[in-house]
């Protein structure tokens, strides 16, 4: 295989000659390329969203029948966790009791306290 295969597959895939371009003008080629791939993949996207739903409706059916209504699918929202213990002196101290016991409850038993005196 000589040194010059690669080239050779490049002109066999891309009639386009880039041989001729200077440095300045590959690097400029170079720097507008992720640009058009961007604008080309939002293209063909769009193309392929029309000629799907063209097929669901030939059939009788709209995407939405048939990969579902993405607003009726029910995902468990996660809400916020009740508290169940503050500090006694400082209500804005607050602890759901899940995860890791904060420094204020850490401190609070090192001084003889209990979780059920946070209790609320």
């Amino acid at each position: 295989m000589s040194d010059n295969q690669p080239l050779f597959e490049f002109k066999k895939r891309f009639p386009m000659d880039i041989s001729s371009l200077t440095l300045a003008q590959l690097k400029d080629l170079l720097n507008h390329i992720p640009a058009e791939i961007k604008r080309r993949e939002k293209d063909e996207k769009a193309k392929t969203l029309r000629d799907l739903e063209a097929l669901a409706a030939e059939r009788g059916f709209s995407l939405s029948d048939l990969l579902g209504d993405s607003s009726s699918k029910t995902k468990k929202e996660k809400g916020t966790v009740a508290v169940k213990y503050r500090h006694p002196q400082n209500s804005e101290l607050a602890w759901t009791g899940r995860g890791r016991q904060p420094k204020w409850v850490v401190e609070f038993f090192a001084n003889g306290g209990s979780l059920d005196q946070l209790a609320v």
